[in-house]
């Protein structure tokens, strides 16, 4: 049926404009959008958090991450934790937001102008004439100056919110006292190991007991579901290589931007400055320009004294030590005024009086580096490299529809796709339902690799759909053999079954000696082996296990010495003798103080979690989308 839609695709598609259109005019467009578009993630305050947001805001936040570190792990942006992550600060964003607009928490224009006036990462988008270059701003940021403006405005007001409980916080020292001497905490111990290895030789395991426990644990041995599969990648590398570029361009282009393929000129003069800044008395001035015509009819008559005349005179501190002399510069690197005069002269000549901010300047120019500028032919590789990265955003949009219709066209093979637009089917086996480890391109992305898994793409071998798998990337699939889920033989896996069968009963002896050792110790220190005493606390283990150091850090420290028993589980048992608490050395001052800043800040935080929590409630904010029970990709459980 799919097929006859495929290859007379034309013909139904005028079928459905006639049929579709009319009831366009009767029920509207919005009755025919995807149910994906209306479909609601979270909820504040009766306005909802749709899915289209939440993945807008996903990618926005991929991208800035990839551009920040370009090697991360592609599983850990693609994981479901960080999917959801997103959406957690979203509903913040929005529930703070909410809150800051019913207190009427509003920033002034005046404090927002200074913050502005004060931010060094603004300063680099203004112009030499002071201007704001908002096109770069824009290509940089990807926001207008008007909605980065918005955007701080109400991040200035929402952190409004959690001042009043953050900057208000209080921690008494009897409070910080007792955290940090939990932290601290220091015991003397000594530990009796009984570990499954001793009892292993005890424990008997039949081949009944493995096939009972094979046939009791069936979803303990299943191999996964696999796929062997072909798939295509467009990217901005992949349009860069189908952008043609005549010679001509490339050589309008290497005309038009010379001075960056080579060094510019250099030009070094020599100056005598008689200051005179803006703030001084016109009479004062006159003075200070008189003393420079002076002083220019001085080195006019012999310039050959100039240097000295520069030592004995020029109130430029940095070089009337070294006559005046300024060393190479390039244009740009002086004030305007001087820098006409300077590149105005010839070599040898001196300038008259000029003028700047800093008062009446006499030049000498010195030398000239003249620009050095490599011929075409040595640059031309950089150049059409640059040309096709310029092209390579609006060549990549057509791709994108060409591979897009081209899959979709021929769902049976990459090779046409492949062909149009000069891309290299690539192949991989063994592919999972979810990215392993270290994957990276499409194979990292689970988008991808659901399309692959549908059951469609399953049953029929067909194409999936162009999926985006990173900022400017789309990739297409198909399976080529698939595998599915099944049962390890026995065989297989039953030396696997015997280590786990004696190692689970070795520990219940190891478990059973171990309390019946307590017990007798308990009664009887006489005959009691333990190990050398070792000092542990929650900073120093030891290299012993973490129920040893909450056993020990449990026990009641007016009670000592103790005897606790530690179940290990799988690594057996162990009995703990607690000896005594060492005293921790007392900090110095310096370090007391940041201590109980630390613990300030752990509250400040912990009430501000709870004074968000409240919030959530007044604003009845939900997520609607269940929490993934997975972590971060290489984090530990919680």
């Amino acid at each position: 049926m799919f097929d006859f839609f495929r290859k007379y695709n034309k013909i139904v598609m005028i079928f459905l404009f006639l049929l579709i259109i009319p009831s366009f005019v009767l029920f509207g467009v919005e009755r025919y959008q995807g149910s994906g578009r209306d479909e609601k993630v979270a909820r504040i305050e009766g306005h909802d958090i749709t899915k289209p947001e939440w993945d807008a805001q996903h990618r926005i936040e991929t991208d800035r991450i990839r551009q920040q570190s370009p090697n991360v792990d592609p599983t850990v942006l693609e994981s479901d934790a960080l999917r959801y992550a997103t959406l957690e600060r979203m509903v913040r964003d929005r529930v703070l937001a909410a809150a800051a607009a019913k207190a009427n928490m509003t920033v002034s224009e005046e404090r927002l102008t200074r913050i502005f006036a004060q931010d060094p990462g603004l300063a680099a988008f203004r112009k030499p004439d002071g201007s704001f270059d908002t096109e770069t701003f824009q290509r940089v940021t990807g926001r207008t100056p008007q909605q980065y403006e918005a955007a701080v405005r109400s991040d200035m007001a929402t952190q409004q919110v959690l001042l009043g409980i953050s900057g208000t916080t209080f921690t008494p020292p009897a409070l910080a006292a007792t955290t940090i001497n939990a932290f601290y905490d220091t015991r003397q111990i000594q530990v009796a190991r009984f570990g499954p290895d001793s009892f292993a030789s005890k424990v008997t395991v039949s081949d009944a007991d493995i096939e009972t426990y094979y046939k009791d644990h069936t979803a303990q041995f299943q191999a996964p579901e696999q796929a062997n599969i072909e798939y295509l990648v467009l990217d901005l590398e992949a349009a860069k290589k189908n952008i043609v570029v005549s010679e001509a361009d490339l050589k309008s282009y290497y005309e038009q931007n010379t001075s960056r393929f080579g060094s510019k000129e250099e030009r070094r003069a020599s100056h005598i400055l008689i200051t005179a800044p803006t703030s001084m008395s016109a009479a004062d001035r006159a003075k200070a320009k008189a003393k420079a015509e002076e002083l220019l009819a001085e080195v006019k008559k012999a310039p050959n004294t100039f240097a000295d005349v520069a030592r004995k005179n020029s109130q430029d501190p940095g070089s009337a030590e070294k006559g005046g002399d300024l060393d190479f510069v390039t244009r740009g690197a002086m004030v305007k005024p001087f820098e006409d005069a300077m590149f105005a002269l010839k070599k040898g000549e001196i300038s008259g009086i000029v003028e700047t901010e800093f008062g009446y300047h006499i030049i000498h120019l010195t030398d000239i580096k003249p620009a050095v500028v490599p011929p075409f032919e040595q640059v031309r590789a950089t150049i059409e490299n640059e040309v096709r990265g310029q092209q390579a955003t609006q060549e990549f949009a057509k791709a994108a529809e060409t591979f897009t219709d081209a899959v979709y066209q021929t769902p049976d093979s990459l090779k046409p796709a492949a062909d149009k637009l000069k891309l290299t089917i690539q192949t991989a086996n063994n592919v999972a339902r979810t990215p392993a480890p270290g994957a990276t391109g499409p194979l990292a992305s689970r988008n991808f690799l659901s399309a692959l898994f549908a059951s469609d793409s399953l049953e029929r071998k067909q194409n999936t759909e162009a999926i985006e798998v990173g900022s400017s990337q789309l990739a297409s699939g198909r399976v080529t053999q698939y595998t599915p889920a099944h049962p390890v033989p026995l065989a297989e896996v039953k030396d696997r079954i015997r280590a786990q069968l004696v190692t689970e009963r070795a520990a219940v002896l190891a478990k059973a000696e171990g309390e019946a050792k307590l017990a007798a110790w308990t009664t009887k220190a006489d005959g009691a082996t333990f190990a050398a005493p070792i000092t542990i606390s929650r900073r120093e283990a030891q290299s012993q296990p973490l129920p040893v150091i909450d056993a020990a850090l449990r026990a009641d420290a007016a009670k000592l010495p103790v005897l606790v028993g530690v179940d290990l589980g799988a690594q057996g048992y162990a009995v703990v003798r607690v000896l005594k608490v060492v005293p921790r050395t007392p900090p110095t001052p310096e370090v007391a103080q940041q201590e109980n800043m630390q613990v300030g800040q752990s509250v400040a935080a912990a009430e501000d979690a709870a004074y968000y929590n409240m919030l959530k409630d007044r604003f009845k904010a939900e997520i609607l989308v269940p929490k993934p029970a997975d972590t971060l990709p290489g984090a530990p459980g919680r």
